[in-house]
């Protein structure tokens, strides 16, 4: 295998990089459904202060006649062109607490390199853990949570947040690659994949994207703006609604995923995170006094 180093240019000192930060990643390609990975990468890079550190080569990663870029053209002559990217950022989220997001192009080649390549950075930066997430259509209502199956090494959020845990086999991605080679050499990582509804799986769903956000957030305790996606997802679903209400069939499509999704949540339930090793829930004024006790341990400047 080639030297992964001539895979991607640092643009930013390794030395201005904090060392010690969650990696965050979602790669566009295959199977995003309901568009969560391209909405979660443009709507982060949107709402984010964010600098490029790494940029990969895309000509060495990119099937140009798979995914062909997009060009302008004004009448009789072309005015622009715009590159698919795959880079690496240094983000701050809502609250300012700096971390690594890697997003753009899923590579259509030489995953091995690109997998090494990703491993060197992880190294190279101190990585303290990395999630990732992508999503794929399910026959579950769009009346119901989007639930997630939680992949990886970090048992805690497997327990607390998978609602489906399959025995099979399915067709991996780059990332699928990446989990792996990291999980043998036991780093933490967590990979996230969105359970959305079938039936938009072919739209711009914003209820997919916050489920990533949060559950990034579950993993990471980065916090994310999400105001706006969830104004978006509240006229999204009006729409949706809409459209059931006036058509019989869909109802009844509807109406069936929610039996059987309520059946298999009544026959797998997920623990509460509140729940002692007990499996007991504590009094709200034992949250109230340690929350208390949080706040009192808390600088003034914190």
């Amino acid at each position: 295998m080639r030297d992964p180093d001539g895979l991607y240019d640092l643009s930013l000192e390794v030395a201005r990089v904090p060392r010690g930060l969650h990696l965050v990643a979602g790669l566009t390609g295959f199977a995003d459904a309901g568009s969560a990975v391209t909405q979660l990468g443009d709507y982060l890079l949107d709402k984010l202060e964010v600098r490029e550190i790494v940029t990969f080569d895309a000509d060495a990663l990119l099937d140009y006649r798979a995914r062909r870029p997009t060009i302008f053209f004004d009448q009789d002559h072309l005015t622009d062109y715009t590159p698919l990217k795959l880079s690496l950022y240094l983000a701050k989220d809502e609250l300012g607490q700096p971390f690594l997001l890697l997003t753009g192009f899923e590579p259509d080649f030489q995953w091995e390199r690109f997998t090494s390549a990703v491993l060197q950075l992880v190294e190279r930066y101190g990585v303290k853990d990395t999630t990732w997430v992508h999503a794929i259509p399910m026959p579950v209502p769009h009346t119901r949570p989007i639930g997630v199956t939680v992949s990886g090494n970090r048992l805690e959020l497997i327990d607390s947040l998978s609602v489906w845990k399959p025995r099979t086999q399915a067709p991996g991605n780059a990332l699928h690659l990446l989990e792996y080679r990291l999980s043998e050499l036991g780093h933490p990582t967590a990979g996230f994949v969105l359970l959305v509804p079938h039936y938009l799986a072919d739209t711009e769903y914003p209820m997919a994207a916050i489920t990533a956000l949060e559950s990034i957030s579950a993993a990471t305790g980065l916090i994310f703006p999400t105001e706006q996606l969830r104004e978006d997802n509240r006229a999204f679903l009006a729409k949706v609604e809409d459209q059931v209400a006036g058509n019989q069939e869909l109802q009844r499509l509807v109406g069936t995923l929610e039996t059987r999704h309520d059946s298999y949540m009544e026959d797998n339930p997920l623990p509460s995170p509140l729940m002692d090793e007990r499996g007991e829930i504590p009094s709200a004024d034992t949250i109230a006094a340690e929350l208390e006790k949080f706040l009192a341990s808390r600088h003034d400047d914190e």
